[in-house]
C-alpha cells in the first residue's frame, strides 16, 4: 500500500499497499506449532519482484517477506524499530542508527553504506525508481558513518512525513543493487524469507532463513509457530479462493466481495482493511476529451455515484470520504462530500453536447482482478455515459496491465482502480509532477491549487499540516482529476494461523501457524 503500498491490497489491480486496522479474530484455543507451511492467495501475479521498481501492492506484499525496512509499523500505525534501532528527523533531514548483527541472505553483514546507497539510488531521478517521491523525495541523498552504523539523509525539499516514508523503503543488499536483474524473480535482502521457486501466474515459494534473528518491534527469533515455508498462490477467482480458505488449503487471503461472508466463526481470524476502493481517474494528456474540465464535469453529472458505490462494493461499502485510507491517515475528515457535481443526467447530457464531446469515444480501463463488483460497476458507467451521448469502450486490465498504465505504456481515457496509501504525501508523485517515464503522474495532472496546497503542507511536520493536506485533496476532487466514490472493507481472512496487518499487508513477523 505503501505498495500501493499499497494495494492486491484491495484487489490485485490496486497500486501501492492500502492500509488497515486490526480487526477481530477467531482460532481461539489452538496452539502454535513449528515446521508448517503458510499458504496465502493473491488475486494477481506480482510480476517484477524488485522492490524499487514496482507500483503494485501485490508485489509489495510479497516483498515484505523478502526485504526489511528501517522502520516497522504496528497494526495501529505506530512506528517500531526495524533495521534501525534509533531515529530522528525534521522535514528535510533524517538520521537512522542501525541495529547490529543484521545480515543479508548471502550471509554478508548489512552496512550503513548499503542503506545509504538504497536511499540515494531511489532519490536519483535518473534511476526512474517508482518509489521516488513515495518513500524518498526526489534529489534526497544519504551518507553513511560505517563505524557508528549511522545513515544521514538530506532532502532538497521538505517532506512532512520524511521519517515514516524513508523508514518504509525496502532495503536491497549489495549484489541486488549491483545487478537488478537478479531481483526480478528472486531476492537479495535482509528479510526473513528468500525466493526458492517462482512460477509466474501460479505460485511463489519462499523459504525461511533459520539465522534470521531481527525483526520489527519486540521480535523474538525463538517464537514458536513461524512457518518454515511460505507459498503465495495466484488465484484470480475469489469464490475459488474462499473455497480453499474454507477447506484449509489456503491459510490467508484478502476479500473484496461477498464470498468473505461464508468464512465466519471461531475457525477463522479476520483482519479488517477499510480504504477507498472505488476511484475514477481522468487522463488529462493533451488532446484527450477528458483533459477538458467541462467534459469531466458533464461526465460526473451523468453518472449516479451512489448507485456506482452500491454496485462496485456489492452493497457492502460506504461513500468515499477522501483519497487516503481513513483507518491510518493522520489527517481525518471528509474532503469529498459537497465537492462533486450532483447527479443530473439531463444536465450532464446537455453539457457534453455543449463541450463538443457528444459522440466522442472514451476508453475506460477497469481493474478486472480481485473485486467481483468491478465489472458490473464498469458496465453501469458505460450504460449511463452512453445514455449521455458518448461512446464507451470498456477495457478490462490485469494487474500487470495496471502497472503498464502507471508506466505510461497503455492508452486510456478513464481508469477505474484505486491507489491505496497510508499518508497524503504518498499521493503527490501520482497527482503531480513529471509523467512517465520520468515520473509517476500517469494521468498527466496539472492542478496548480493542489501543488500550492502540497507545498504549504510539506513545510509542516506530521499532523500540523493536516488542514493544508485537506485543501490539497479538495483541489483534486473539485477539479475532477480523480473521483473517489466508494470506501469498503476488504478483510483478510485467516484459517489455521494467527497474524496481524502492517499498513494493510500481512506482517510476516506476526505469522504463527496453529496445530
Amino acid at each position: 500500500m505503501k505498495t500501493w503500498r499499497g494495494a492486491a491490497a484491495l484487489g490485485a489491480a490496486v497500486l501501492l499497499a492500502a492500509c488497515g486496522n486490526d480487526g477481530g479474530g477467531g482460532a481461539s484455543g489452538r496452539q502454535a506449532v513449528d515446521g508448517k507451511t503458510f499458504t496465502m492467495a493473491v488475486a494477481g501475479d506480482p510480476g517484477n519482484l524488485d522492490p524499487h521498481f514496482t507500483s503494485l501492492s501485490v508485489t509489495g506484499q510479497v516483498d515484505r517477506f523478502l526485504y526489511d525496512s528501517l522502520l516497522g509499523f504496528a497494526p495501529d500505525g505506530k512506528t517500531l524499530p526495524g533495521l534501525a534501532e534509533k531515529w530522528q528527523s525534521t522535514s528535510t533531514t533524517a538520521e537512522f542508527t542501525l541495529r547490529k548483527g543484521i545480515t543479508c541472505a548471502d550471509g554478508t553483514p548489512l552496512t550503513a553504506a548499503t542503506v545509504a546507497k538504497n536511499i540515494s539510488f531511489v532519490g536519483d531521478v535518473k534511476n526512474a525508481s517508482t518509489r521516488i517521491g513515495l518513500y524518498v523525495p526526489a534529489g534526497a541523498k544519504a551518507t553513511a558513518d560505517e563505524a557508528a552504523g549511522v545513515v544521514k539523509v538530506t532532502s532538497p525539499s521538505p517532506d512532512a512525513f520524511l521519517e515514516r516514508n524513508l523508514g518504509g523503503l525496502p532495503i536491497v543488499c549489495d549484489k541486488g543493487m549491483a545487478d537488478r536483474t537478479k531481483l526480478k524473480q528472486a531476492s537479495d535482502g535482509t528479510g526473513m524469507y528468500t525466493v526458492t521457486e517462482a512460477v509466474p501466474d501460479d505460485h511463489y515459494t519462499l523459504t525461511r532463513r533459520k539465522e534470521y534473528a531481527w525483526g520489527p518491534g519486540d521480535f523474538k527469533a525463538d517464537t514458536v509457530g513461524r512457518p518454515d515455508k511460505v507459498v503465495i498462490r495466484v488465484i484470480t477467482n475469489e469464490t475459488t479462493t474462499a473455497n480453499l480458505v474454507l477447506s484449509g488449503e489456503v491459510n490467508a487471503a484478502r476479500f473484496t466481495g461477498p464470498d468473505s461472508q461464508r468464512l465466519q466463526g471461531d475457525q477463522f481470524l479476520k483482519r479488517d482493511v477499510l480504504a477507498p476502493t472505488g476511484e475514477i481517474w481522468f487522463n488529462q494528456k493533451a488532446g484527450l476529451p477528458t483533459a477538458d474540465l467541462a467534459v469531466r464535469k458533464a461526465l460526473i453529472q451523468s453518472v449516479d455515484l451512489t448507485q456506482m458505490q452500491q454496485v462496485f462494493t456489492s452493497g457492502r461499502g460506504t461513500a468515499a470520504t477522501g483519497l487516503v485510507a481513513p483507518a491510518m491517515t493522520p489527517c481525518k475528515g471528509d474532503t469529498v462530500t459537497g465537492n462533486l457535481p450532483a447527479f443530473d443526467a439531463a444536465a450532464g447530457k446537455a453539457a457534453l453536447a455543449t463541450a463538443g464531446a457528444a459522440g466522442k469515444k472514451l476508453v475506460v480501463a477497469w481493474g478486472s482482478t480481485g473485486n467481483p463488483g468491478a465489472q458490473a460497476a464498469a458496465e453501469l458507467l458505460q450504460q449511463q455515459w452512453q445514455a449521455a451521448g458518448v461512446q464507451v469502450e470498456l477495457k478490462s486490465v490485469t494487474t500487470t496491465q495496471v502497472g503498464q498504465i502507471a508506466a505510461g505504456q497503455l492508452s486510456w481515457d478513464v481508469a477505474m482502480f484505486p491507489i491505496g496509501v497510508t499518508l497524503p504525501s504518498q499521493l503527490v508523485p501520482f497527482l503531480s509532477g513529471p509523467t512517465p517515464p520520468d515520473g509517476a503522474n500517469f494521468a498527466a495532472f496539472d492542478n496548480k491549487d493542489y501543488v500550492a496546497a502540497v507545498t504549504e503542507a510539506q513545510k509542516l511536520t506530521g499532523e500540523t499540516g493536516c488542514p493544508q493536506w485537506a485543501a490539497a485533496e479538495k483541489a483534486v476532487v473539485q477539479n475532477l482529476d480523480l473521483v473517489p466514490f466508494a470506501n469498503s472493507n476488504a478483510p483478510s481472512i485467516v484459517n489455521g494461523a494467527e497474524l496481524n496487518l502492517s499498513e494493510g499487508d500481512i506482517d510476516p513477523s506476526s505469522i504463527r501457524m496453529l496445530g
